[in-house]
Parts: structure tokens; sequence; C-alpha cells
């Protein structure tokens, strides 16, 4: 989620379907040197994300400019908990997870790409940008199960990374931007199932005896984290442990997972182009990306 205050600078990822673009904030990592004496990760996707950051830093450096690699972003609470929060030990620690949005947000403020951005001239900003995201939303394009058209430019250093990377770079950006709103539909079919709505139930009178006349999951997350209405983090937490008892001690969190596995294979089934090719441009592009992080590019 991009922050109003600190929101400066973006690398595109994805498209609207007006052709404006959307972003996403750069959020540097603690490495912003050469690949060489790097280590390279052994998670795959951690791997492909490390050297996606360093052929944009490659990219923007032969161009003129300066970039820091940025970490591969941790998932935050609703996307950690899609349907009940059920860690009675994350939610004792975090809540909802607001805490750690307001630490994104710190440090945000302290982003080197983002004081960077505030750093150029007037003039010069949107050049920057240009250089990194391409100039235009046009080039690459991808239709998505809704029948929304997202576009992407197909120039700029994000673009250039992504396609030395994976190297069909329509393919990579059909395949990502499909599976990703695969993703939200599977959590909304997880959520209107009627056994999903059936298992609510009894943990929304669990909640009610625990002092929390919540009647969803979704509802109590909305209460905690109003944007109008900060909760001090004690409160949120209490909140959040009750959903998790009251989780832990009837079948929700049982019931959750198994429809989102099964929603999740029956997607894989409806869309098998985008989910194999997926599968495929990543699996093809991790040697490329190891030999990129290690220096052997």
């Amino acid at each position: 989620m991009l922050l109003p205050t600190a929101a400066l600078l973006a690398a595109t990822v994805a498209g609207c379907a007006d052709g404006t673009q959307a972003s996403r904030t750069a959020t540097p990592g603690p490495g912003s040197g050469t690949a060489a004496g790097r280590r390279v990760p052994g998670d795959p996707q951690e791997a492909l994300h490390l050297a996606e950051q360093l052929l944009i830093k490659k990219c923007m450096e032969r161009r003129g400019y300066r970039y820091w690699v940025e970490e591969r972003p941790a998932p935050g609470g609703a996307s950690r908990f899609p349907y009940v929060v059920d860690d009675p030990a994350w939610a004792a620690r975090h809540g909802y997870g607001t805490d750690l949005y307001r630490e994104r947000q710190q440090e945000a403020l302290r982003d080197p790409n983002q004081r960077y951005f505030r750093s150029m001239p007037a003039d010069r900003a949107p050049e920057l940008l240009s250089a990194l995201n391409g100039p235009q939303p046009r080039g690459i394009s991808a239709r998505l199960p809704n029948g929304i058209t997202v576009t992407h430019s197909d120039r700029g250093c994000v673009a250039e990374a992504e396609r030395g990377l994976y190297k069909d770079l329509p393919a990579w950006f059909r395949a990502t931007r499909v599976t990703d709103s695969l993703g939200g539909m599977r959590v909304n079919m997880v959520l209107t199932d009627r056994r999903y709505l059936a298992a609510v139930k009894p943990w929304a009178r669990c909640m009610r005896a625990k002092g929390h006349p919540y009647p969803t999951p979704a509802e109590a997350r909305a209460a905690a984290t109003r944007p109008d209405q900060e909760w001090p983090h004690a409160r949120e937490v209490r909140l959040a442990s009750a959903e998790a008892a009251c989780a832990g001690s009837g079948d929700l969190s049982a019931v959750a997972k198994s429809l989102d596995t099964a929603y999740r294979a029956e997607l894989r089934r409806r869309h098998p182009g985008p989910t194999a090719d997926l599968d495929r441009l990543r699996r093809e592009a991790l040697p490329r990306a190891r030999a990129i992080v290690a220096g052997g590019d």
C-alpha cells in the first residue's frame, strides 16, 4: 500500500483498467552494493526477488540514477490471515498487525529511494520515474478473469529487469496479473461459501461470550483497524487474541483452510494456462536468478 506521505518513488508493477499505472512503494533492504559476494537465498522466491532488484539497480545506475535494493515485503495481517486470525502467539504480539503497518510507514519515511526522489529537482523527478517505470503504461497487457484489462510499460528498468530474468515479458506479465487476481477470487469464494458461513456462527457465539459481539472475523478486524479511529495496541491485541482463541475452539480455521485449498485447486483447473506459465517461468528463471545474485551474470 502506498503511503500518502512517503510514496514518492514507486516501482510500477500493475496497470489499471483506465490505462493509469498502479504502483508499489520501493522498500530497500540493507544491501545496495553490487551482486558480487552476495549469499544466494535458499528460498526460490527470495532469490528471484533479489535478482530482479539487482537488475533494476544495474539498469538505473546505467541511466545515471541511484537505486537501493528493496527487500521482499513481509505479509501483513490481512494477507496472512484472510479468513480468521488463528495464531494465538501472533495475535498476542501483533493483534491484527497495525503495529507492523506503522513500522512500515516509518521505514518508508527513512527509505533511501524515497529520500533520493525527494532530493531530485522538480524537473528531473518525472525523468527518474520514467527511467524506472517506463514513460507510459503501454506495451504489454493482460485480460483478467473479471474482464478488466490491465496494462504496463514494456520500457523502463522494471520491465528490463523482468525481461532479463524471465525472458518472455508479456507472458510473465499475463501470468502474474491473472494469478494475482485469482488469489482475490479465491478469498471471496471462501468467505461466501455456505460451509464457511456455517462455521462462523459458533465462532461468533464464542466471541459474544468473551464480550466481543462481532458476527464475522472481517467485522472484528474492521473495528480494530479503522483508519479514523486508532485503537490502543493492548485493546487490539485483546480482540485479536479472543478471535484466535475462538477459532481454535471451533472448526472455523480448519474449514477455512480446507476451502482455501479446494478453491485454489479449482481455480487452477479453470485457468490452467496462467498458473502453469507462472510456474514454468519461475522455474526457468531460477538458475539465472542464482547466477545474478552470486555475481555470475
